[in-house]
């Protein structure tokens, strides 16, 4: 390589397409005596290799790295309806915290920042397990799911019996008996539960919020439960899904027709002669409400979901948990129904 001195102060590599051979050495072989501005190949430092001298300390020199942003739904998992007891009638199970950066987020609040990943750090993501079902009293609660710092909370249970439901993602409906309000969402997650009937015959549950709308409160006298508030639709996987619907309050009378879950995979409700039904799996959705007299269990929660959607040129394929992936465009979509981990 030819070098040509311009002035006293600069060399010019001129158009040469070689390149230019630095000093290599550990350590230990560092110059004794280093000038400021000194350059060398450390070759003990396992990544970035080139050093340089401050004038005081001998400090590596980083290469940057461009931040890799990811978007996400994360929901919990969906609460179970709650259980009847004494010829009452039970609300609802609320659907579990729904929180994205693509679309909607619960509650109908504005979409989410993305996630920032940092190349070569291992992420870990939760899908939180749907509550299962009762017998009689408050329908268990829906559990966490979550990507590092973005946080889903379970679905709320619906009130059975004497039992009031209690808040979540979205909170459960209540049983129907007292009039008792349903529970509340979380903000900017999910929305409430509806309230049980007062005390008329037939009475009917509330029914358990959706991530969309609220469940929508026992009647009663008119034979009308309340049913589950409705989930949302996310783009996010490339085509138009719902999910974290709530669940169906339950009801006293028998009837030709279920208590409706919300759209989005919430279970409908009970009654006398009909059992309630699960909340939909992988959908964060709640369960129905066991109706009056009956000798049922509530429905179940559906579990949980967490996916994520990345370019595909950033995809560096190193996943546990088994996701399903799939391409939409030029992006690659991970859709975790366990919990794992990617490495980005």
């Amino acid at each position: 390589m030819a070098l040509t001195k311009i002035t006293n102060d600069l060399l010019d590599l001129g158009s040469d397409t070689g390149a230019l051979g630095l000093p290599k050495g550990t350590e230990a072989q560092r110059p004794s005596n280093p000038v400021e501005g000194t350059l060398r190949h450390n070759s003990e430092i396992d990544e970035t290799k080139l050093e340089t001298f401050d004038g005081t300390d001998w400090r590596k020199i980083n290469k940057f790295v461009e931040p890799l942003t990811v978007d996400y739904l994360v929901i919990a998992g969906g609460a179970a309806g709650g259980g009847n007891f004494d010829d009452l009638t039970a609300g609802g199970g609320g659907a579990g915290g729904y929180r994205t950066s693509y679309g909607t987020s619960g509650g109908n609040s504005s979409a989410e920042s993305p996630l920032i990943l940092t190349p070569s750090t291992s992420y870990t993501i939760t899908v939180g397990a749907g509550g299962s079902g009762v017998a009689s009293g408050t329908g268990n609660s829906g559990s966490e799911s979550a990507l590092e710092t973005i946080t889903s909370i379970g679905g709320g249970g619906g009130g059975g019996g004497y039992a009031n439901s209690v808040s979540g993602g979205s909170g459960g409906g209540n049983f129907g008996y007292y009039g008792y309000s349903g529970s509340a969402g979380t903000n900017n997650q999910g929305s409430a539960g509806g309230a049980g009937s007062p005390n008329v015959n037939p009475k009917s549950g509330g029914g358990g919020g959706g991530a969309g709308a609220v469940g929508a409160d026992g009647i009663g006298n008119d034979l009308s439960s309340g049913n589950g508030g409705d989930g949302l639709a996310s783009l996010i996987t490339g085509a138009s899904v719902f999910r974290a619907g709530g669940g169906g309050g339950g009801k006293t009378a028998s009837q030709n027709y279920a208590t409706p879950g919300g759209a989005g995979g919430g279970g409908a409700g009970g009654d006398r002669n009909r059992a309630p039904v699960n909340g939909t799996v992988y959908t964060g959705s709640g369960g129905g409400g066991e109706g009056g007299a009956s000798a049922y269990t509530s429905g179940s929660g559906g579990s949980g979901v967490v996916i994520l959607r990345m370019p595909t040129a950033n995809y560096t394929g190193t996943t546990t948990g088994s996701p399903t992936v799939t391409t939409d465009g030029t992006d690659t979509i991970l859709t975790y129904t366990s919990s794992g981990t990617y490495t980005a």
